[in-house]
């Protein structure tokens, strides 16, 4: 075998996906317990792209477990058994939603992320898609684990700087009307791909994969993909 034959593949994984869905950061760490698997095989890149779940969402947010009944029109039962159910396939892929912050958990809500897109826009850009994925993932943890005011300059700042960045440069991304376009554009990069609902995963700039996967289907697809490629660059 040669040298380059034994190289991992470089491969770019391009993600749309929103701070507020569970199953955003399920399929990330399933995906990522799959790259785990193929290490030596492939060497990704992993890039976070804006999706909006809810870009109406008033300041105050809206109660997690009203926004599901009203959204989705189920009964208070019906979303309980939702957001058990989503529990559980985190715990499975390796996440919690148990809360971790200080004192009594305060409600669960969601709140539009428009500011968050921004920073995260602006981390890829000025510093690449690694601290972008740590960003994500310290965003998930605010969301998720800490119940945290996800649309508060603040609060954003403050996560911002547990990664590692800037203040004053995350500061001033939220306010960017440059960094604010580039989000819509990847909103309408997204309404181009057909992405209607996330996470989606695109591979090399082609190939998509829908929704939250299991581990093995993450790894077939992307070795399925490295094999189309190999094959077409062979001719």
């Amino acid at each position: 075998m040669s040298e380059a034959a034994s190289r991992p593949v470089p491969v770019t994984v391009d993600i749309w996906s929103d701070v507020m869905c569970p199953w955003c950061v399920i399929g990330h760490n399933q995906l990522e317990t799959a790259l785990k698997g193929m290490e030596g095989e492939v060497s990704a890149t992993i890039r976070f792209h804006p999706f909006e779940l809810n870009p109406d969402m008033p300041e105050q947010g809206e109660e997690s477990a009203a926004h599901i009944q009203r959204k989705y029109g189920r009964t208070p039962d019906q979303a309980a058994d939702a957001r058990g159910h989503m529990a559980q396939a985190a715990e499975a892929a390796g996440y919690s939603f148990r809360y971790t912050g200080e004192g009594d958990p305060p409600p669960a809500m969601m709140w539009n992320t428009r500011l968050a897109h921004r920073l995260l826009v602006h981390t890829l850009r000025e510093h690449g898609a690694e601290l972008q994925v740590k960003l994500k993932r310290a965003l998930f943890d605010a969301h998720f684990q800490q119940r945290r005011r996800m649309n508060d300059p603040a609060v954003l700042t403050d996560i911002a700087a547990s990664v590692g960045i800037d203040r004053t440069q995350a500061a001033a991304a939220l306010n960017d009307p440059e960094i604010d376009a580039i989000v819509e554009a990847g909103e309408q990069q997204a309404w181009d791909w057909n992405i209607s609902g996330v996470p989606a995963m695109i591979v090399n700039g082609k190939y998509m994969i829908p929704g939250a996967q299991d581990p093995a289907t993450y790894a077939n697809m992307l070795r399925r993909v490295v094999a189309k490629e190999a094959a077409l660059a062979a001719g």
